[in-house]
């Protein structure tokens, strides 16, 4: 079938058993062709353009053409391997080529007599070019959603391109945003310029050609013939304007493909960012999900995928056991380290009638019910002197005048614990320029502004636990609970 299409592109209509079997190098092409004949994909004619005697006049053979149906079938196949195979590109020449044929429509409309050759072919060109562009387009965001789900993705070669990607996609969506408005103001021009002539004079060069129609013994009807290919530019020409221009109730495709395009770059970010956890070797739970399934699926029988479950998830029957003091007595003078495993721990006495009845019942009253008042008020007087030595680290480090680093000298634990926290976040704000960051901590309460001294100075503060150094930088922080004090703005003014 194959090489019946080919031939057919180079004006060849029938071919002979012998050409087949020279194109497919191999003798036994009858038998192929035969089947095909029965299939309905060939025709077979007998062939008497080579008959010299009546024995060769007898003996049967064949001319083979394709029919209508087999070569549909064929274009089928075609299109159906390239779209399987086609990558998609969002092309911005093809863009550039649209604007241009617009301008030149544009300018055939502003003539009395437009060249109805060059008028034709402009509009062939143009719905070709949008075709084109809108299928490419289909097919590239197509593999790109794929690309982003982590469908069909080679994680190296991922990582490896997306800057390209991104780029590549920047510049697209820059092009679309500038080149789609220069088309969709030609397109609206065209449209007061009465479009509708051009497209009038493109269906009447395609409406002398229509060939007559074998199933009617009569010429075709040119009025007939014109009122088709008239709707059939005006539909086409309906898709072009719906690409570039849009209405408050229906945007256009160029502003769906351009929001597309670029709400695909956070989500391309976002898909690096998960494959980089991936490799670092941060948990995946959808992945981990995932390689459990398989191994359910690939489970020999039901009691192994019980294992797995058991083993996955731990749901298993729980039985309480209770140890009393002379176990706990046993197991410290043993020093039994707590890395050690259930199995080859001490074993833990039940009595008799747990063993038997599954419940456990000391004999005798119920114990009476501790006194904790003491414990709790030491809990208290912790937690108010916990309580009082952060206070004391806010009112010292929250003064609201700016203090550099180095100026510090010396803070105790509990002050240094909320400079570090305070230091976090002022450095997670965002990156540190030279007008330094501000922010709020998340409780609302503290405002942090940090900001480098650029001279080089080097900031060291003694602390309980050691010296913590650094280079220097300004610091300032304000308590939001309560009013600044009234030399605030002339510090800052001053320094």
């Amino acid at each position: 079938m194959r090489s019946f299409v080919d031939a057919k592109r180079r004006f060849l209509v029938h071919l002979r058993p012998e050409d087949i079997a020279d194109a497919m190098q191999d003798g036994s092409a009858e038998g192929a062709l035969n089947a095909l004949v029965e299939w309905g994909n060939l025709r077979a004619d007998p062939d008497t353009s080579r008959v010299t005697s009546v024995e060769e006049f007898y003996r049967a053979r064949y001319l083979y053409q394709l029919t209508a149906e087999g070569e549909a079938a064929e274009f089928a196949l075609d299109a159906y391997d390239q779209a399987l195979g086609r990558r998609g590109e969002l092309q911005s020449v093809a863009l550039e080529d649209i604007r241009v044929r617009a301008h030149s429509l544009l300018e055939q409309a502003r003539l009395a007599d437009p060249d109805a050759a060059v008028v034709h072919n402009l509009l062939r060109e143009l719905a070709s070019l949008l075709e084109n562009l809108a299928a490419n387009a289909s097919a590239f965001m197509g593999s790109l959603q794929r690309t982003i789900e982590l469908q069909d993705i080679d994680e190296e070669a991922f990582i490896a391109y997306k800057d390209r990607l991104i780029r590549y996609l920047e510049r697209f969506v820059g092009d679309l945003q500038i080149k789609s408005a220069d088309i969709a103001e030609a397109l609206h021009q065209l449209d007061t310029l009465d479009a509708d002539r051009l497209l009038q004079i493109a269906a009447t060069r395609e409406a002398a050609d229509v060939a007559p129609d074998a199933a009617h013994d009569k010429a075709p009807d040119p009025d007939a013939a014109f009122d088709t290919k008239l709707a059939e530019w005006r539909g086409r020409w309906s898709g072009v304007r719906s690409w570039f221009v849009g209405e408050r109730s229906r945007p256009s495709q160029a502003s769906l493909l351009r929001q597309h395009a670029r709400g695909s770059i956070p989500a391309l970010l976002e898909t690096v960012m998960l494959l980089q956890e991936r490799r670092s070797g941060r948990s995946d739970r959808s992945a981990d999900f995932r390689s459990l399934a398989v191994w359910f699926a690939e489970a020999p029988d039901d009691a192994a995928a019980h294992r797995l479950w058991r083993a996955a998830f731990g749901l298993t029957s729980a039985r309480h056991l209770t140890a009393d003091s002379a176990y706990l007595d046993a197991i410290e003078a043993g020093h039994v380290p707590a890395s050690t495993s259930w199995r080859a721990g001490p074993a833990v006495p039940i009595s008799a009638r747990l063993r038997t009845t599954g419940r456990y019942q000391r004999p005798g009253p119920m114990p009476p019910v501790g006194d904790r008042s003491a414990a709790r008020r030491l809990l208290g007087e912790l937690l108010e002197a916990e309580h009082r030595q952060t206070e004391a680290a806010r009112q010292r480090l929250a003064s609201g005048t700016p203090t550099r680093l180095s100026d510090l000298k010396t803070l105790d634990r509990e002050e240094f614990a909320l400079f570090l926290n305070l230091l976090a976040d002022a450095l997670s704000a965002g990156a540190l320029t030279s007008d330094g960051a501000r922010t709020v901590t998340s409780d609302g309460t503290l405002e942090i502004q940090l900001v480098p001294t650029c001279d080089g100075a080097v900031a060291e503060i003694q602390t309980p636990d050691g010296i913590f150094g650094g280079q220097d930088h300004v610091i300032t922080i304000v308590d939001l609970l309560r009013p600044a004090p009234a030399t605030f703005a002339g510090t800052v003014a001053a320094d």
